[in-house]
């Protein structure tokens, strides 16, 4: 299969059981694969090397400066940003390849949609596919903020194109991965909000697990999942609400001086 003159990086940190996936979907095809590994006690760097990868370690400072290095380890003018629990689908795969044989894609910049894929799920629903960022673009006209949490595409220039190929998104191990993961990003999100002065009162403690319930169920279609949407909604109301309780608890600490 002939390769592209396209960069896929990815970000890792103790994935050694799940980035192989993300690696054999993309190798084949794509020019070179570098993984920015910040510091992993498993074989994430072994595993990744011997499926062709290139692997660079960073330290961690967040998600956003971990991506913008490594952009700027990339050979190449398109690059495409994966997960290391993520993997192109075969059609979203023919649909990148098409991009080039022609040459130069049209657009400066594609979205691309993101399934989420649970343990307990034997397969996604379409409909659930509400997220769709920017993760194919020419680094020269677009880049991911230098920021902790948010890790963003911003497009400086050019038009943005639309894929319709999924890349699937298999986010936690298992529940308790899930509340595990949380935990850590619901802390770092309340370190944020607590620095912009954010303080969740009563409404906003009360009302924002029932919204998120509804958001996830109903406007982004859980409900095609059943039992298993329940449960996802369920975590992602969970996920809402201790991120405020942890920024109201870091604003109240603040106060006391500590």
């Amino acid at each position: 299969m002939q390769k592209i003159p396209l960069s896929v990086f990815i970000i890792a940190k103790n994935e050694a059981d799940r980035i192989p996936v993300v690696i054999r979907a993309v190798r084949d095809w794509v020019d070179e694969v570098i993984v920015i590994d910040s510091g992993s006690t498993d074989d994430t760097v072994a595993v990744s090397e011997s499926l062709g990868a290139r692997v660079l370690f960073h330290a961690w400072r967040g998600y956003g400066p971990q991506k913008v290095f490594a952009e700027q380890q990339c050979r190449n003018a398109w690059l495409l940003n994966l997960d290391a629990d993520e993997e192109i689908s075969p059609r979203l795969g023919e649909e990148i390849r098409a991009l080039f044989n022609s040459g130069e894609p049209s657009c400066t910049a594609y979205t691309l949609p993101i399934l989420p894929l649970y343990p307990f799920q034997d397969s996604g629903h379409a409909w659930t596919a509400f997220h769709h960022p920017v993760r194919l673009y020419r680094k020269d006209m677009a880049g991911f903020k230098d920021e902790l949490v948010h890790d963003t595409v911003v497009v400086h220039e050019g038009r943005i194109g639309h894929l319709k190929g999924m890349v699937l998104h298999r986010s936690f191990r298992s529940l308790a991965h899930h509340v595990e993961k949380v935990n850590g990003y619901s802390s770092a999100q309340a370190e944020v909000l607590a620095a912009r002065g954010r303080d969740p009162g009563l409404l906003a403690l009360l009302l924002t697990p029932i919204f998120a319930f509804f958001k996830q169920f109903i406007l982004r279609r859980e409900f095609v999942n059943g039992v298993d949407g329940i449960v996802v909604s369920y975590m992602y109301a969970f996920q809402r609400f201790i991120r405020l309780a942890k920024t109201r608890e870091r604003q109240r600490l603040l106060r006391k001086g500590r």
